[in-house]
């Protein structure tokens, strides 16, 4: 997810760029203030650049104080997206110019092939690389305790199919009807027969589990096809006469 803005800087290593790699983001983050930030004066980044010093996260912690960084609380993957969209802001700015001259003779090819749409949805307004915007998603994954990725888009989708498919009406109406009744006792799953040894007891118990999930998807398969075929009948097996056609039929 950060390859894209790396390249954009013109950093080398950008292709190989590992972000797990303890050493690869300081070096990031070291050449970003020497080459693109520039908060500091020359003489003041030797504390920054200094990566085997144990005190290195503090250092870094207030580098993000001096840089009025608004995420500084958050995880480390936050942080790196917000100081490469500075620095792509910041070189933006350098060389305003030159970006202007590129981007109006884009949008004046653009205008040549293609109509201009214009919508009134406020969605299609909306920055999705906003740090507010990227919070926001980050508290609503924490909320429904969705496992947060890297990518905030990928979180957004994760988030989106959860509530369409658990919290829409209709699937809390399906779920209001499929509760089950007292006398009804679940089925432990030591009970259940796998049918076939995977030689791991946590493989066995998950295969058993995954077993479960696809008996019930199937039934649900089922009734939707014996719905189908009722509905069918009923088409069959009274249709509709209008005799002053003499059509008979639906």
């Amino acid at each position: 997810m950060f390859r894209r803005k790396l390249k954009a800087l013109k950093y080398q290593l950008a292709d190989s760029f590992e972000f797990d790699v303890e050493s690869n983001f300081k070096n990031v983050v070291v050449w970003l203030e020497d080459h693109k930030i520039r908060h500091y004066k020359i003489e003041d980044r030797d504390a920054l650049r200094k990566l085997q010093n144990p005190d290195w996260q503090e250092v870094f912690t207030q580098y993000l104080k001096d840089l009025e960084c608004p995420v500084i609380d958050s995880d480390a993957t936050t942080i790196l997206d917000w100081l490469l969209g500075l620095a792509v802001g910041l070189e933006y700015g350098d060389h305003a110019e030159k970006y202007k001259s590129i981007t109006a003779a884009s949008l004046a090819a653009k205008k040549l092939d293609q109509p201009q749409m214009q919508s009134d949805n406020p969605l299609d307004k909306l920055n999705f690389d906003d740090p507010d915007f990227k919070a926001g998603v980050t508290s609503l994954a924490q909320l429904l305790q969705i496992p947060r990725h890297p990518d905030h888009l990928v979180t957004l989708k994760a988030v989106t199919k959860l509530i369409s498919e658990r919290l829409s009406p209709d699937a809390l109406e399906a779920a209001k009807s499929n509760i089950p009744s007292e006398t009804v006792k679940p089925l432990p799953l030591a009970n259940c027969v796998l049918g076939f040894e995977t030689g791991d007891y946590v493989m066995s118990e998950a295969a058993k589990i995954l077993r479960l999930l696809h008996i019930r998807e199937l039934r649900e398969l089922q009734t939707r096809i014996n719905e189908a075929i009722v509905a069918a009948q009923a088409i069959t097996a009274n249709p509709r006469t209008d005799e002053r056609l003499g059509k008979v039929g639906r």
